[in-house]
């Protein structure tokens, strides 16, 4: 039994408003996404990382990843869809059933190696596997149509949802094709699917999800420390 992280990265990132995929925004005069793998890829645990592109990323190639090589496997079967992307991916993996397969978000930089120790430590037993998240802390608003509050809803009990996500290869490659025409918003989604319940592991706010412009001098920010 191994650990392999997936990071679906074909996306093309338009709320950034960049030209470019917002995984290869510069972040402290480096590819975001190279901030990421460099946690996966240092961490003993991880056999190997899997990053699953689009068959049509023509910035891949302009910049250099022998930090990690031997460490990174690319694979140019990206989707639509994030699921899509993961789906494809694990499809392409001659992986064992129980092998655990992390999925992780290109653009979530900010993850560190003590949050995965973390969740290794809780779920390497685990019979369904889990997901880093944190509880909801602000007050949730319900728009109308018109852009107004139509309700306060409650908080108690509500989680965000982070990444990695884990979960063991058979199970979560079951549980997406299981989907069908249904695209589910994250890999604990399509486990929900099958009638389990993930576990939460509780994850850091500092593990941010690179989405607007600003969020990337957050991100700095984070690094930086």
């Amino acid at each position: 039994m191994n650990n392999y992280v997936l990071i679906p990265a074909a996306g093309a990132g338009s709320r950034m408003g960049l030209e470019l995929p917002k995984q290869y925004s510069l972040l402290l005069d480096k590819p975001l996404i190279h901030h990421t793998l460099s946690v996966f890829c240092a961490h003993p645990a991880v056999a190997q990382v899997i990053v699953v592109i689009s068959p049509h990323d023509k910035c891949w190639d302009n910049y250099d990843w022998s930090a990690f090589a031997g460490r990174i496997k690319v694979l140019r079967c990206g989707g639509e869809t994030r699921a899509a992307s993961v789906l494809n991916g694990l499809q392409a993996l001659p992986l064992a059933a129980d092998d655990w397969v992390l999925v992780h978000d290109a653009a979530r930089p900010c993850i560190t190696g003590e949050l995965l120790d973390r969740l290794f430590a809780e779920l390497q037993q685990d019979e369904v596997g889990g997901l880093l998240a944190v509880p909801v802390a602000d007050t949730l608003k319900r728009a109308s149509a018109a852009c107004r509050v139509a309700a306060t809803e409650p908080r108690e009990g509500l989680w965000q949802a982070q990444t990695p996500q884990m979960f063991r290869y058979a199970l979560l490659r079951r549980g997406l094709e299981a989907f069908g025409n249904s695209t589910p918003t994250d890999e604990a989604q399509a486990i929900e699917h099958l009638g389990l319940a993930p576990r939460l592991v509780l994850g850091e706010r500092n593990n941010l999800k690179v989405t607007f412009p600003e969020d990337l001098l957050m991100a700095e920010r984070i690094l930086k420390k």
